[in-house]
């Protein structure tokens, strides 16, 4: 029986990618990569975390021969990759880099439809694909005859995104393709890689040097130290609550118990009712206001920012109420629910459904006594494993 059989067998992920003992030197300086054992499952996303000149693009630029190893093996999908043309292995595979990488003077359509026109595929059937992949990256299908130039940070990205995706490849390389961007779009992108995968399910190997990043997308994730070694390869929850060495730890940084609490589900979180005013009928004394703020709503009920009793009565249009802090959904993870009672200016965080409705708020205090009951439970189960 095969070893891909055997894992078959035991119900275990078969691994896509493997890297056996790669090492890649430039001249005689020390390694950039240095005997790197490492298999990545199929249908994952693995991301490459660490600092610069840690051998993690390095390592990326390896799997589809932009770099060429030194010694060692890759294979992808049981095949080595060294026997295939360098030309026709990149073909087979999506990659999005940082700067996406567009041709300034081709339309997004001709763009997207870049990589099937060189394998072949008939101009009309590529631009058909590419179409039809503006609606599954999030894009407007009028923005298909646009220039790069006219586009967004944010717009440009979800075109490479589209790009690598539109010869349908099953493994998809990603260079620290959200960087460029700011917060705000870098979290939308985000989730939208998710949402993709979760349709998808293609191999992604994505490189960031953010620990955050790589916690919010890696099935697991791998910490390389300076000098290209591996250092820790596991799952996000285990990185932060285990880290290997102290390196390791101060990679991931002091606050790695705040970040662990992404990975504690917030179902049991208690929604409380709210104060709401509609921003419509400000100011509107015929209101009652409970409590020491009111949650300023749209008329569809979205939130809008908070209005203090106080100030009630001068409160004139909703640019005169107090911005919100982040926003909570239902069943999200205890850290979501932390942060977002912590930044909201009146210490309720705003709970939402899933059009972004205002259903209630939760209380910081209440999630605290719920993370310190995930704290004791985990204690209680360590404590049982070791007797």
């Amino acid at each position: 029986m095969s070893p891909a059989s055997e894992s078959q067998h035991a119900g275990q992920p078969t691994p896509m990618i493997e890297f056996a003992a790669v090492t890649k030197r430039y001249g005689n300086a020390h390694p950039a990569v240095d005997e790197l054992t490492m298999s990545i499952d199929r249908g994952s996303i693995t991301v490459l975390v660490g600092p610069s000149g840690c051998g993690k693009t390095t390592s990326l630029r390896m799997i589809n021969r932009m770099v060429e190893p030194t010694s060692g093996s890759i294979r992808v999908d049981g095949r080595e990759i060294a026997g295939v043309p360098a030309a026709a292995l990149r073909r087979s595979m999506g990659y999005v880099m940082q700067s996406s990488g567009l041709l300034p003077h081709r339309t997004v359509i001709e763009n997207i439809a870049t990589v099937p026109r060189l394998n072949g595929v008939s101009r009309r059937e590529a631009q058909l694909r590419a179409a039809e992949l503006l609606d599954v990256v999030g894009l407007a299908s009028g923005l298909g005859d646009r220039y790069p130039g006219q586009l967004s940070g944010g717009q440009q990205q979800r075109v490479g995104v589209a790009r690598a995706l539109a010869a349908d490849p099953p493994v998809l390389l990603m260079d620290e393709p959200f960087s460029a961007v700011d917060p705000v779009v870098r979290a939308e992108l985000q989730e939208e890689l998710l949402r993709l995968q979760r349709d998808l399910s293609k191999t992604i190997v994505f490189v960031t040097h953010d620990i955050d990043e790589a916690t919010i997308l890696g099935d697991k994730v791998a910490v390389f130290a300076v000098g290209g070694r591996l250092a820790q390869y596991a799952t996000a929850e285990e990185i932060l609550r285990a880290p290997v060495d102290d390196f390791v730890a101060g990679f991931v940084g002091r606050d790695r118990g705040f970040r662990h609490l992404s990975f504690q589900p917030g179902d049991e979180v208690r929604i409380h009712d709210v104060d709401r005013i509609t921003v419509q009928d400000l100011p509107d004394p015929a209101v009652a206001v409970d409590s020491a703020w009111a949650l300023a709503v749209d008329a569809d009920g979205r939130p809008q920012g908070w209005v203090p009793q106080a100030t009630r009565e001068s409160i004139r249009s909703v640019t005169d109420v107090v911005p919100g802090g982040s926003l909570y959904r239902r069943g999200d993870s205890l850290r979501s629910a932390l942060d977002a009672a912590l930044s909201s200016p009146s210490g309720l965080g705003v709970v939402v459904d899933g059009d972004q409705r205002a259903v209630g708020v939760v209380r910081a205090g209440e999630v605290f006594d719920l993370i310190e009951q995930a704290r004791r439970q985990r204690g209680r189960a360590h404590h049982d494993t070791e007797v």
